[in-house]
């Protein structure tokens, strides 16, 4: 939960590194968050339509900015600039690419992005 509220906390940071532990921490209490506001939708009826919900629509526009914040810390930890992100635009491929930068290791030592994060913790 203290990744979660971290990368909330540093909603509006685009600079500096953010370990795979970080990154997919926050993915895992989002999705479980979502699920968790899908049940009381589909409980109360606070669905917009079928398919859309109020509560999961409002979450996801408040961590549409973490989301990017975390994921471009998290390419700059791989050594890749934060515009590879735009990537993701590009149909099933970009989100392939972007799923397997996120997985993989952080760069060793000092890189132009930050300090190396895993002595930190």
């Amino acid at each position: 939960m203290n990744a979660f509220i971290n990368v909330v906390k540093e909603s509006f940071n685009f600079s500096g590194r953010s370990r795979r532990r970080e990154y997919w921490m926050f993915i895992l209490f989002t999705f479980l968050i979502s699920i968790i506001l899908t049940i009381i939708e589909m409980i109360f009826g606070w669905e917009i339509t079928e398919d859309i919900g109020i509560l999961t629509t409002l979450f996801s526009l408040i961590m549409l900015i973490p989301s990017l914040s975390v994921t471009v810390r998290r390419l700059h930890d791989t050594g890749k600039s934060g515009w590879w992100i735009l990537i993701s635009l590009i149909p099933l491929i970009g989100g392939i690419i972007i799923l397997i930068f996120t997985l993989m290791d952080s760069e060793p030592g000092s890189n132009k992005y930050g300090p190396y994060p895993k002595k930190a913790a």
